[in-house]
Order: C-alpha cells, then sequence, then structure tokens
C-alpha cells in the first residue's frame, strides 16, 4: 500500500511568555489565549466555588445546554448549572441525556454537557458517550467521584480508583480525549485550557471532569482567567494539492462523500460539475451532495443503492477521491467491488482513516480540512473545463407505490409519505434508528442539503434516535423526527423529558411487534428458531399517559394525514403505525457482509 499523508502546519507549536498573559499557539489544531491573572480576571465574589467556576468556564467555552439525571454526589454542581445561562435538561436515563447532547451539537455546532451522579449513573451513560466519539461530537461529561477520605471504604456508588480502575472511565484513552479528576480549585486554571484547546481542534472532543463532592463545595483559592480559543483548519500544503490533481487528471474518477465533507457541500458540487465526476455518499453523508443531481449515483453500504455497484462495475473510473469518511463497515462493506483499479486519493482531518478500511489498497492520503482542500483543488479545474460523463450514469431507484385499502402499512408507502409531508414539506431534521428503520430511511429518503438526516453507522445503538430527537429539536428551535422500530421505542424514548420541557419532537415508530432486522436477518441466513417477537404496544396511549399527543396509524390511506398532525402539533407527537412485518427490508448486504466474515 502506497498510505503517504502530505500536511502542512502553518503556525509552528510555540509558546509566547509575556508580561501581559500568556499565549499558545498550535498550527493546525487550535489558538487558545490565557489572559493576564492580573489585567482580565472575572470579577469574583468572597463565596466562590469550584463548582460555581468550572460552570462559569463552560459558559466561557460555549456551552448552551446540559442534559442529565442528578443525583446526591452531583447536587452542588448542578446547582450551579441552573443558576448559570446554561440551559438543564433532567433526562429519565442518562443515556438518553448522551444521545440528545450528540444530536444537539451536530445540530448547534456549540459544545454540550452531560453530567451523572456516581455508580450507575455514571456506568449508565457509557453508551451515550462511546457513541459521541464514535460519531465525532463535542461534548464534555461532568461527573462526581467518592472523596478522597472515603475512598476505599465501600462508600455507597464508590466511583474511584479502587473501583473503577481499569475501566478507561477516569482516565484519557479510547473513551475520551482528555480525562481528569479534579482534587483541588488551583487545577481549575489547567482544566479550563485543556478544554479549550479540545474544543479548538477539529473533529470530535469527549472529555470527562470528575468532580468529587467535597471539592465541589469547596472555595476557590486561585484567580481564574478567561482561556478563549479559536478554530485553525487542517490545511493541505501545495504538493499535495498538485499531486493530487495530477491523479485525477489522468482519467474519470468519481467522488465518495462522507459526514466530515458537510461543510463542503457547495465546494463539492461546483467540483463535480466541473468536471463530470459521479458522486456517491455514505448514509451519514445524505444531502451533502443533492440527491436530485444527475450526478448523484447513491447511498453506498448499508440500506445503499444498486445503482452504486453498477456504476463500479460497468463504468469502472480511474480513482475514487475519498472526501470525510472512514469507508467502514456500513459505509463500504469492504467491498472489492468499490476498490477503483488505481486505489484512492483520501482526505479527511484524521491521519489515521484513510487506508484503514482497505489497508492493501494504493492510497494517496492528504491530512486536511475537506472544505480547505476542495477549494484549493477547484483552482485547477476552472469553470471552462466542465465536461459531461461519458455514458449516462445509473441512478437511484425510487420505489413509489400507491396506498391501498388494506388494513396493514407498507413501509414502502411510510416512507414515501414521509418524503412527501417530512422531507419536501417542512424544514425538519429526520433521525433514523439503529434496525429496519435506518435502513428503509437510507435507501428511500432523498435529501437536497446536507444537516437534515442523521443515522449512526459506528456505534448504532438502539435509542439513539428516539433520544437525541430531543436534542436536535431544542437546539435548533425547529422540528426534528425520529423514525424507529418499536423495540428501540421501548428501550429509551424520553416522551416524559419532552413534555416537561416542551419540545415538541416526533416520533415515527414501526410497530410490528418484533425486532423485525434480527427476524429478517436470522431468516436471510437460514436460523428459523429464534424468537424476535415480543407483545404488541400501543405507543398512543403510552404517549398520552405522559401528557403529550399521538395518533395511531392502521391503514396506508390515513398515514399522510397523521403525519400532517404531527408536523403541525406544538406538543410531543407519537405516530404509532401498524407496520408490515412481511415486507423484506434492504438489509441484503449486510447479511453478505455477515456471512462473508465467518468464511
Amino acid at each position: 500500500m502506497n498510505n503517504e499523508f502530505i500536511t502542512k502546519s502553518t503556525n509552528p507549536h510555540q509558546q509566547l511568555l509575556k508580561n501581559t498573559g500568556i499565549q499558545l499557539n498550535l498550527g493546525n489544531s487550535a489558538i487558545a489565549s490565557v489572559r493576564s491573572p492580573h489585567e482580565q480576571l472575572h470579577q469574583q465574589k468572597d463565596n466562590l466555588t469550584v463548582a460555581t467556576a468550572l460552570v462559569q468556564a463552560l459558559e466561557n467555552l460555549g456551552v448552551r445546554h446540559a442534559f442529565g439525571l442528578f443525583g446526591g454526589g452531583i447536587t452542588p454542581l448542578v446547582a450551579s448549572l441552573e443558576e448559570s445561562s446554561i440551559q438543564v435538561m433532567q433526562f429519565r436515563h442518562e443515556a438518553g441525556a448522551a444521545f440528545a447532547a450528540i444530536e444537539s451539537y451536530f445540530a448547534s455546532g456549540q459544545p454540550v454537557v452531560v453530567f451523572s451522579t456516581t455508580g450507575p449513573g455514571i456506568t449508565n451513560i457509557l453508551t451515550g458517550l462511546f457513541a459521541a466519539r464514535w460519531e465525532g461530537a463535542k461534548v464534555i461529561f461532568l461527573s462526581p467521584s467518592t472523596s478522597a477520605p472515603q475512598r476505599g471504604r465501600w462508600a455507597f456508588q464508590e466511583t474511584s480508583s479502587y473501583t473503577m480502575a481499569n475501566t478507561g472511565i477516569l482516565t484519557s484513552g479510547s473513551l475520551f480525549h482528555y480525562a481528569t479528576t479534579l482534587e483541588c480549585s488551583e487545577e481549575l486554571p489547567e482544566v479550563a485550557r485543556r478544554l479549550a484547546l479540545g474544543l479548538g481542534q477539529p473533529g470530535g472532543f469527549v472529555a470527562h471532569i470528575s468532580v468529587p463532592r467535597a471539592v465541589q463545595t469547596s472555595p476557590v483559592n486561585v484567580p481564574m482567567p478567561r482561556v478563549n480559543f479559536s478554530k485553525t483548519l487542517a490545511t493541505a500544503g501545495e504538493d499535495a494539492i498538485c499531486k493530487s490533481v495530477q491523479l485525477l487528471s489522468e482519467g474519470p474518477f468519481a467522488i465518495w462523500v462522507g459526514f466530515g465533507a458537510r461543510g463542503a457541500a457547495a465546494e463539492i458540487r461546483q467540483l463535480a460539475e466541473r468536471t463530470g465526476a459521479a458522486v456517491m455518499t455514505s448514509a451519514r453523508g445524505k444531502g451533502i451532495f443533492p440527491e436530485d443531481h444527475p450526478q448523484y449515483i447513491g447511498v453506498t453500504g448499508f440500506g445503499g443503492h444498486r445503482s452504486v455497484l453498477q456504476y463500479m462495475q460497468e463504468q469502472q473510473p480511474l480513482r475514487v477521491l475519498v472526501l470525510g469518511t472512514r469507508l467502514s463497515e456500513f459505509t463500504s462493506f469492504w467491498s472489492p467491488v468499490m476498490v477503483p483499479p488505481r486505489g484512492f486519493v483520501h482526505v479527511d482531518i484524521d491521519p489515521e482513516v484513510p487506508g484503514t478500511a482497505y489497508p492493501s489498497v494504493e492510497t494517496f492520503a492528504v491530512q486536511s480540512d475537506v472544505g480547505a482542500f476542495v477549494k484549493a483543488l477547484l483552482r485547477y479545474f476552472p469553470e471552462t473545463s466542465s465536461s459531461s460523463p461519458v455514458l449516462p450514469l445509473p441512478l437511484p431507484e425510487q420505489k413509489v407505490i400507491q396506498p391501498s385499502y388494506e388494513d396493514i402499512v407498507r413501509p414502502e408507502v411510510l416512507l414515501n409519505t414521509i418524503q412527501k409531508v417530512i422531507v419536501e414539506g417542512s424544514d425538519a431534521i429526520v433521525i433514523t434508528e439503529a434496525g429496519n428503520s435506518f435502513a428503509w430511511g437510507t435507501h428511500m429518503l432523498r435529501f437536497a442539503t446536507p444537516g437534515r438526516y442523521r443515522v449512526s453507522t459506528g456505534f448504532g445503538s438502539m435509542g439513539h434516535a428516539g433520544t437525541g430527537v430531543l436534542g436536535a429539536t431544542l437546539a435548533r428551535n425547529r422540528k426534528a423526527v425520529a423514525i424507529l422500530g418499536d423495540g428501540a421505542m421501548l428501550m429509551n424514548s424520553e416522551i416524559s423529558t419532552a413534555v416537561k420541557h416542551k419540545i415538541p419532537a416526533i416520533w415515527i415508530v414501526l410497530n410490528d411487534g418484533r425486532y423485525n432486522m434480527c427476524d429478517q436477518g436470522m431468516n436471510m441466513e437460514g436460523y428459523h428458531c429464534v424468537d424476535a417477537q415480543f407483545p404488541s404496544t400501543d405507543f398512543v396511549m403510552i404517549a398520552r399517559g405522559m401528557g403529550a399527543d399521538g395518533i395511531r396509524v392502521t391503514s396506508e390511506l390515513d398515514v399522510e394525514a397523521a403525519l400532517e398532525k404531527a408536523i403541525a402539533s406544538t406538543v410531543p407527537f407519537v405516530v404509532d403505525v401498524e407496520i408490515d412485518p412481511t415486507r423484506p427490508a434492504p438489509i441484503g448486504s449486510r447479511i453478505d457482509s455477515l456471512i462473508a466474515q465467518a468464511n
């Protein structure tokens, strides 16, 4: 494999110490400055505590929302959050709070705080925090830990190195980019500085600040300078740009767009139209390139389109320009069909991404912000060089099925109506849940703009969409819709939280009385002896019992009116759809991949 990284660092690491303060210049990552403690301090009160000072630092870093579930261990810190400008949302389960934080970040671009109490509060939130790391969100987790004099003495819900030494919860590593236990107020300036640096870096940042209960209420004994940060793009050097132009000019190339390219939609469209390149996207990249564009050939991987494979087999490009995607299993299934004869030009802000999915394939790797890279590339592909594909490109198939009078709803009819009422008839964000909902939504819904479709193709936890929809609705102050199965809805939905905080989220439930992706998948593999069914649930009754509203749909002729009612609702709303469980979801590629992995 030829896996060459070329980067350009316009600002070398340096530290300038001056009488007026400290400035840290971090090149491609971030620029942070700590003002002089003698000149620009926060105005401090005599009774300022560590909890209050930490919250003030979070306000300064741009945090506007905090989601979690409090308990005795974190009460002082949560009280400080409640007294600040940060809006605090008390959830019913910690994992739901973390999923909401992820979607709040992606909807707003602002870092989000999540919090929990000791012991099970921390372990409950871990699934959501792992998802935050995998998704690339910027989330700061606040938790308490057992105070030093009580550690190792079987304190209630003891949270310390004695009970959690090897879990990775209290240390930086595979879960947290930065983790520390705040043992005294003197550590606060360094903690604030580390958080600022992490938030200023490109990509995700998940931090954990653990504060013992006794430390939360202790007085601040050091001045707290204001820590500022500004983002600086990682940009490729001119030699990397020229080499990329050379490789892409040797013959036809295609563009493979991922979620990491979401800030470069306009530039990618210009590049495609000037070069005539076919464009495909990952599931998370839906909408970055308009899905109604004549050069769009479809979604790759799980829930994807046959038109992509048809293109790669019948009109195989010489190279593929990969922009902001890891090419992970659900994006590529590591299929050899997706490998062009001359390999990839792979651009990502994370230098570890290019070459990982296809380690034996020739890859020219460039570490760069995607938008900055494509802008530089456009200088070498002027408008006058526009060309068209030699052959007509295969397009994604659109399945339009007319509603019938049957007493059950086919998923294709439901998704076509969602396309009409929600995607085309509103500006709502749509989030699909892991399972058949993800497969149907990715395969059938079509978006013309970025930022309106969200799905987790990495961690893929059930409950992500059902609770993340609250964060997305709140952050954008507009409708967000979760499409999920009844199994996920039973696991975690946070309807009560939405009612409490007046968040008009929408849940569209594919109610078929089973874990249908598991059921259909096992049948495809030849396993017919596993029971994936469970008792049918009336989610409208549950929603109304919590103070929300909803409607039960049992006929295809009633779907459109139900969705219109949901969009118009000013309160949390559940659309409970009795779905046909026999319609095969587009999950065959996933089953083929599982079978291939066992051979």
